[in-house]
């Protein structure tokens, strides 16, 4: 056909990655078919599945776009110069931070899914996604910090490792925000959350050899502003 060009296996699929994003996030998860995917990529099934083999696997990989995104947008901090290790990393925790309320209609859509008790094993898929991606950036801070004498550590990509899975320690707490959002507990589950990550900002301090407060790894009204109720219309 003139005119026609064909697009690359990495172009259709991010064609398929935004049609699901759109349409998880207006249509919600659970009511999206991988038809109403292709449909809305424009892509055959063959073309579906030559890239992924379920709608879990899209959530997956979405899940680790997003990811790369926010690293990438985090990356002039890490590129800055002057700054030491410590505020270098509650640089990037701040701007992490303001990056999900900004994004938190969709990270919102997202978490209503992966923390269904049905979905643990999608959610550690998901968390392991994220990780890979976020992984090299926080051991190049605690590489810095290291060098600097200011963390306490031995491995810098060990430690790194060790403290991104602490994210994961926080599910039920985050699932009990989600569960309790839009009913007269929401405010006492929030706060629960701000608390819960409070003290795993602390744990940061003592697995880093910093003093408790040292590393801000979230502050009071987070966790309200990325748990509110998706708006009317956006599920």
């Amino acid at each position: 056909m003139a005119g026609w060009v064909k697009k690359s296996p990495d172009v259709r699929r991010n064609e398929l990655l935004d049609s699901a994003q759109a349409l998880f996030f207006s249509k919600g998860y659970e009511a999206t078919t991988v038809a109403d995917i292709m449909e809305g990529a424009g892509v055959s099934k063959g073309g579906f599945y030559h890239h992924f083999t379920a709608k879990d696997d899209l959530l997956e990989a979405l899940g680790e776009r997003l990811a790369a995104e926010t690293a990438d947008r985090l990356q002039p901090i890490l590129e800055e110069d002057g700054l030491d290790a410590v505020t270098r990393m509650n640089a990037v925790l701040s701007q992490a931070r303001r990056f999900k309320v900004e994004d938190a209609a969709a990270i919102r859509a997202t978490f209503d899914v992966v923390f269904r008790a049905e979905n643990i094993v999608l959610y550690h898929r998901l968390n392991r996604a994220v990780s890979k991606v976020m992984l090299p950036l926080f051991a190049a801070i605690l590489t810095q910090g290291k060098e600097e004498g200011r963390f306490r550590i031995d491995d810098p990509a060990t430690t790194a490792e060790i403290v991104m899975h602490l994210g994961a320690s926080t599910h039920d707490v985050v699932a009990h925000a989600i569960e309790a959002s839009g009913t007269p507990r929401a405010n006492e589950a929030a706060a629960a959350l701000d608390e819960r990550l409070r003290q795993q900002g602390i744990a940061i301090d003592r697995i880093l050899g910093l003093p408790d407060g040292t590393i801000a790894f979230s502050e009071p009204g987070f966790a309200r502003a990325v748990m509110a109720e998706p708006a009317a219309g956006g599920r």
